[in-house]
């Protein structure tokens, strides 16, 4: 049973440096095997070019696939993976064609396990434990009115003018500004072209309470049917959002005017300019720390009147071990990809696992990654 490991990026690392000091038989695959070996020929010598071809020849039944390559790559790969009666792990939100997979996947009896990451990822781990703890609480009620966020941020440690720093390429944050999103607020769904047209104030219950900036990201709404919401609940309000440092869009503001008028090849090109700009100004520098907060919140009320609220809160930060965000991306994938050898998800298209017993090991081992991870009891 092996573990091909495919993608070692910034993100990848530590969860992958994991797996192979846990004595697991992985091969890694990289583009370039250079950039592997660095990361982790201290480990192992079991690096390879990737190749699609290639991959295929190595490829055995019960093998597990994992995608830490750009989102093109990962329908491809499980569609391999299911060829050859292997399973396929990704950190990625799961795509439509992703999804439809689905039959096939259970018909080859291989698990397709997507959206194991920080964001997707811990966050939905802390919504299905929220949620299972509410619905056994003796507050619960089908006649509450629910209230949902789910808000998760990385950025710098230190703020900066710019109120932003990047990891990786810039180019993914500009293109995800002209993204459109749908939430709910005030029982009603909020259709938002931009991110900038909904941004509103978040108070974040950190040890010292802290106000970011949080605005909607992608479509929140099937993700009340992944989160076990039931139908008939009458929900105020749903969103699954992104946080920024107060500041961050009076900084951006330029920005945001810009982008608003690109279009076409020519606005493509102009991004790429604005990208390598941003990358030169505004990257992390070698060795300094970044931040990731993420905080998921669950309120349900009853008469106006508050009867249950709890809200899982996650402040974490580079240190010597590697960057937050990494850590947070590349530990889930690691456990879920045990977790598939364990036989503890089941055939399909998977996301992160809603199991109490998986919920628990895995954020027990994300306290470890985190600087602060604790469950508020507002009404407590």
């Amino acid at each position: 049973m092996t573990i091909h490991w495919c993608g070692t990026g910034l993100s990848a690392i530590p969860g992958l440096r994991r797996l192979l000091e846990a004595g697991h038989d992985v091969a890694v695959w990289n583009r370039t095997p250079e950039k592997a070996r660095e990361a982790v020929g201290d480990l192992t010598t079991n690096i390879h070019a990737f190749s699609i071809a290639n991959l295929a020849q190595m490829l055995s039944p019960e093998d597990v696939v994992v995608s830490m390559l750009p989102g093109d790559w990962h329908v491809e790969l499980a569609e391999l993976a299911i060829s050859k009666g292997a399973h396929f792990v990704s950190s990625s939100y799961i795509a439509p064609e992703m999804r439809a997979l689905d039959d096939k996947a259970r018909e080859a009896g291989v698990a397709l396990v997507n959206e194991v990451g920080l964001d997707p990822g811990i966050d939905h781990l802390m919504a299905h434990a929220l949620v299972q703890d509410y619905k056994a609480s003796d507050a619960y009620d089908a006649e509450n009115h629910i209230s949902f966020i789910s808000y998760c941020g990385g950025i710098p440690k230190t703020p900066n003018p710019f109120r932003y720093k990047f990891s990786w390429s810039p180019l993914g944050v500009l293109k995800a500004l002209r993204s459109p999103s749908r939430s709910v607020r005030d029982y009603s769904e909020l259709r938002v072209d931009r991110p900038w047209d909904a941004i509103s104030s978040y108070d974040a219950p950190l040890p010292i309470p802290e106000s970011f900036e949080v605005y909607p990201n992608r479509d929140s709404l099937p993700f009340m049917a992944q989160y076990e919401f039931e139908e008939a609940w009458p929900v105020k309000e749903f969103v699954r959002g992104t946080l920024r440092l107060n500041g961050w869009s009076e900084a951006w503001a330029d920005v945001f005017k810009e982008v608003e008028t690109l279009e076409g090849e020519a606005g493509d090109a102009r991004l790429k300019e604005m990208s390598d700009q941003f990358w030169d100004e505004n990257a992390y520098d070698e060795g300094e720390a970044d931040r990731v907060v993420l905080c998921v919140s669950l309120k349900a009320e009853k008469d106006g009147k508050v009867v249950w609220h709890k809200t899982y809160v996650m402040d974490a930060w580079g240190d010597e071990r590697s960057t937050a965000m990494a850590r947070l991306v590349s530990y889930p994938v690691s456990f879920a990809i045990e977790a598939v050898m364990n036989r503890q998800i089941p055939a399909g298209v998977h996301a992160a696992p809603s199991d109490p017993k998986l919920i628990e090991k895995w954020m027990g081992e994300i306290g470890k990654l985190a600087q602060h991870l604790e469950i508020i009891d507002h009404a407590g």
